[in-house]
């Protein structure tokens, strides 16, 4: 039988760095058959790790995919990146699937990565399966990591298998209710999950008060199960040991019974671009097609491969597609499925599976691919990205490879969401930012491995911004003669402070023509240069309005360029009187050292201008720092941490929001900035 969009699971591997994530990768697909002996990451064999950088590294960097396939069902898995500097290509793994499966290692138990990947599915509105991973560690204690969880996350998570016979296997707890197991009892788990089940129904709960489980048929436990995973109401636990095989190949079969196919999940958050609207989207093979790219790479041989995951519709061999709202279609060449770093060829792709086009230039990440102007305008509402907070200026360090150098930049922000470039055009000057020292560091050695560039890079730039405080009136006269024609533009403005995160406003406020209407959008390009250039200390403003109240023109004079000018400077001139302020940014900081440590590490970050927000102690002989500190602040922090605590500490971090940075750092900046000089 062909396999249909209900035989379909999207799966994405996520969690905390160390979990395991890859090497079950590896055991999910030996149990499945896909690959006759599973790879490690010690020798560097696994198929989800396959970049060089990943290799040398023992961790991933991108994610992968690779498809489980037997009669009736088909697995699309995806392994992502644990550690918080390569959130980026994880996240947008998260578009593309129905169900997260956060990996917990079971010695370790609850950490920052899973906090967060936790949070991340939650507000996805994605079903959620909590795995606990390594169940055969000597100092795991499964029982009291199972109340942990409960107590972090909620009563809705409950085991829906409990480990048995020393570990070596696992019992469903679901479907079965007797049976002997390493810790709890079977029966009343799975007493729990069937009430957890069952109450989400009235009329289920009712008939199951009334005459009990045998009152139920399968299909209704099914169905309220898969209403439970989307509404939140039930996230499962399950046991396996990716390296015993504990456990595997019955979430295989888990993701068969009992997690979502693409009609069951919640519907993509597809909506139009112009106003809004939620797009209603249906996985429904004869529809037109939709899919949306979350994921781009280049192959040396193919180039560039665009990986989809397709909505609506069959999209086949040789059919045309349109990228967003293109007139112009392409060919569908070839169509791929990706099996780690390699393609393998398919003719069709229906709703539910993940597929590849390669060497098709106008696709870009988060591109919407459809074979109908009926579908032009609507976009997948993307999910939100940690914003990078750490750069550094880099210029090739051999002449002549400026261009190879933009190419290399260019394919990899392609890659990474969460790796920026921009050009300084005032500063004749290359910024990238990521999203932390290791990420800006891993990016340029891939960099210099698969692109043969070599880059000059000097210390890493804050990402600072400026605002105001207060209102006030900016004025300017443009004013310039050469010989015949000359420029003539006057603006007068105002600013004001907005809430933090709110951006910037332009208003037009112009009454009687004082400034003619086809001179407002220059006043504005004016404005937004001055954004861009700053005022005290050359970093970007934000969260501030600007209203355009008055001015004067020329019958002659006035053009285009005289009121860009007048609109820049009278905008500096407001900004400068209305008591700019340099914010900071400032990140959300969890570090974990051993608990002789702790105070030690406190007093350090205190001294480094932190706040600190608790201690605690996760685990027996370890502590946790949780605080929010400047990140200007941290350079350096983790070659004093590894120093301090002999290579056993380490720390994540994540930008919280921007605050006024103390006066004397204002001052500081502010005087060691040197403007860009200009030409009236």
């Amino acid at each position: 039988m062909p396999i249909t969009p209900r035989d379909i699971r999207n799966i994405a591997l996520a969690g905390h760095p160390g979990a395991g994530k890859t090497t079950l990768f590896e055991a999910l697909l030996l149990a499945g058959g896909v690959i006759q002996t599973a790879g490690t990451i010690e020798r560097g064999s696994t198929l989800g790790d396959f970049d060089a950088e990943e290799i040398a590294r023992g961790h991933s960097i991108q994610s992968a995919l690779a498809t489980i396939e037997r009669p009736g069902l088909r697995v699309n898995l995806i392994d992502t990146p644990g550690y918080p500097d390569f959130r980026g290509p994880t996240l947008a793994a998260l578009t593309a699937v129905e169900t997260v499966a956060i990996v917990v290692n079971a010695a370790a138990g609850i950490e920052y990565g899973t906090r967060r990947l936790m949070h991340y599915a939650r507000s996805r509105g994605l079903a959620r399966v909590l795995m606990i991973n390594r169940i055969d560690a000597e100092d795991a204690d499964l029982a009291a990591l199972v109340d942990a969880l409960r107590a972090e996350f909620g009563p809705e998570c409950l085991p829906v298998n409990l480990p048995a016979r020393g570990r070596a296997t696992v019992l469903d707890a679901f479907f079965h209710a007797s049976g002997d197991t390493d810790f709890d009892s079977l029966a009343d788990a799975h007493a729990r999950i069937l009430d957890q089940v069952v109450e989400i129904n009235e009329r289920m709960m009712g008939r199951y008060l009334d005459a009990g489980e045998d009152a139920l048929s399968a299909q209704d436990l099914h169905d309220a199960f898969e209403q439970c995973l989307r509404e939140g109401h039930l996230v499962p636990i399950c046991f396996t040991s990716a390296r015993s095989g504990a456990g595997v190949a019955e979430f295989i079969e888990l993701a068969q019974h009992l997690l979502p196919n693409p009609a069951e999940a919640n519907p993509p958050p597809y909506r139009r671009n112009s106003d809004g609207a939620r797009i209603e989207v249906l996985p429904d093979p004869a529809r037109h097609v939709l899919a949306d790219v979350f994921k781009i790479q280049h192959d040396a041989f193919l180039g560039k491969i665009a990986v989809f995951r397709v909505h609506q519709g069959t999209l086949r061999r040789d059919a045309q597609l349109f990228v967003d709202d293109a007139r112009k279609p392409f060919k569908v060449g070839h169509l791929f499925r990706l099996r780690g770093k390699d393609t393998v060829e398919i003719s069709e792709a229906i709703p539910g599976d993940i597929a590849a086009v390669a060497k098709i230039d106008d696709i870009h990440p988060e591109a919407v691919l459809h074979d109908s102007h009926d579908e032009d305008g609507i976009a997948l509402a993307p999910i939100a990205l940690p914003q990078p907070m750490f750069a550094l200026a880099i210029e090739a360090a051999s002449k002549g490879q400026e261009q190879k150098l933009a190419l290399a930049l260019a394919r990899l922000a392609e890659e990474d969401p969460c790796f920026r470039v921009e050009h300084h055009k005032e500063l004749n000057e290359t910024v990238i930012r990521g999203l932390g020292e290791l990420h800006l560091r891993v990016t340029l050695e891939r960099m210099r491995a698969r692109f043969g560039v070599e880059v000059i890079q000097r210390a890493p730039r804050i990402a600072y911004r400026e605002t105001v405080s207060r209102l006030a009136e900016g004025h300017f006269r443009h004013k310039k003669q050469t010989g015949g024609a000359g420029q003539f533009g006057e603006v007068f403005l105002r600013v004001e402070p907005l809430p933090r995160g709110a951006g910037f406003e332009f208003v037009d406020a112009v009454k009687g023509g004082t400034i003619p209407g086809q001179f407002i959008p220059a006043v504005e390009k004016g404005v937004r240069q001055g954004l861009v250039l700053g005022a005290i200390a050359g970093y970007p403003l934000e969260d501030l309005r600007v209203t355009v109240h008055d001015g004067k023109s020329h019958p002659v004079d006035s053009k285009e360029v005289a009121f860009i000018s007048a609109g820049r400077k009278a905008f500096l001139d407001a900004v400068l009187k209305a008591e700019p302020l340099l914010l900071e940014p400032i990140v959300n900081l969890e570090v974990s050292v051993p608990e002789a440590h702790v105070g030690d590490l406190t007093g350090a970050l205190a001294a480094r201008r932190a706040r600190i927000l608790g201690t605690g102690s996760p685990r027996r002989g370890e502590g946790a720092i949780s605080a929010q500190a400047p990140l200007a602040e941290l350079d350096g922090f983790a070659t004093e941490l590894k120093a301090a605590t002999a290579g056993q500490g380490r720390y994540s971090m994540e930008l919280a929001h921007y605050e006024a940075t103390p006066p004397a750092v204002q001052k500081k900046l502010a005087a060691a900035w040197k403007p860009h000089a200009e030409e009236d």
